[in-house]
């Protein structure tokens, strides 16, 4: 109550921001030189350690459904290590946290990924530290590393979480920018924001009141947009656009168009002409119609 109540009387914050104030910034691409690409994401004490492996097709995912199957060449796995938050505790493997913060992290980058690429492309963000926000940081901290992997996506993406603090009585509010863990657990709300220059590539809200105003609403996604621009604007500094080639280290997928009727002599009597081909060339080779 008393925090709450400073926050609506005199619009201070726990660590002393203005109410739409973005904590400092700090990033670095290709951190790591084993990964096909890497980047260190920090806002405040919330960081993000994220790679970035290119697959063949034969590292596709399957999804195997009851209606529909198809190859998933776009994977997403956000890791929260007990450390990151000061416990000391046995990793207990994948629960509710780690799922749902990895799928919005994964939606709000596909809409940018490239439709056409011959990669399976895993991103892994392994949380260092977390005050807040660490699914934002997964988002900001893909985007750095897809783009050092040379991974051509359409649009750079930011994410950011907003909250609010409200009084029933006396109608009063305050939307927040880039929330602490602290005004997440003392809010009211954490409206997760995600999207590029252009528009919202994602979003997820959890609220603890009965409902939000469409005036509320748009202050915050107003307030939300303004936040995300100025975090481009921070990952620009650090890498403004995919690098133009894949590492050295990183596979490489060539094309090759053949008529129909050499697949069988390629492919060879009880496949011995494609295997002595892949041994002699080191390389994998995959015929599709």
């Amino acid at each position: 109550d008393a925090v709450r109540a400073v926050m609506l009387a005199e619009n201070k914050r726990l660590d002393g921001r203005k109410m739409d104030e973005i904590r400092n910034i700090w990033s670095e691409a290709g951190y790591l030189p084993g990964p096909h690409g890497s980047a260190l994401f920090t806002r405040g004490e919330t960081q993000s350690l994220t790679t970035v492996t290119l697959g063949t097709k034969l590292d596709a995912q399957l999804i195997d459904g009851a209606i529909f199957n198809y190859d998933k060449k776009f994977l997403l796995h956000y890791n929260f290590p007990p450390f990151s938050v000061g416990e000391a505790r046995a990793p207990r493997g994948v629960g509710r946290r780690e799922v749902g913060h990895g799928a919005l992290a994964h939606r709000s980058i596909s809409k940018v990924m490239p439709t056409e690429t011959p990669y399976t492309i895993r991103v892994v963000s392994d949380i260092l530290e977390s005050n807040g926000s660490s699914s934002m940081a997964t988002v900001c901290a893909g985007i750095l590393a897809l783009m050092d992997a040379g991974v051509q996506i359409k649009k750079m993406v930011s994410g950011i979480a907003m909250g609010l603090v409200t009084n029933e009585e006396s109608g009063k509010y305050v939307v927040l920018s880039d929330i602490l863990g602290d005004e997440d657990h003392l809010g009211d709300m954490d409206f997760k924001v995600c999207g590029t220059e252009k528009g919202i590539t994602g979003c997820q809200m959890d609220i603890k009141i009965k409902g939000l105003s469409r005036q509320l609403l748009t202050e915050a996604l107003e307030q939300a947009k303004r936040g995300r621009l100025h975090i481009l604007n921070e990952m620009k500094k650090t890498l403004s656009a995919p690098r133009e080639d894949y590492k050295p280290h990183a596979p490489r997928v060539e094309m090759l168009m053949i008529e129909k009727e050499y697949i069988g002599a390629i492919i060879g009597p009880g496949g011995k002409v494609i295997q002595e081909m892949q041994r002699e060339t080191g390389t994998t080779i995959q015929i599709e119609e």
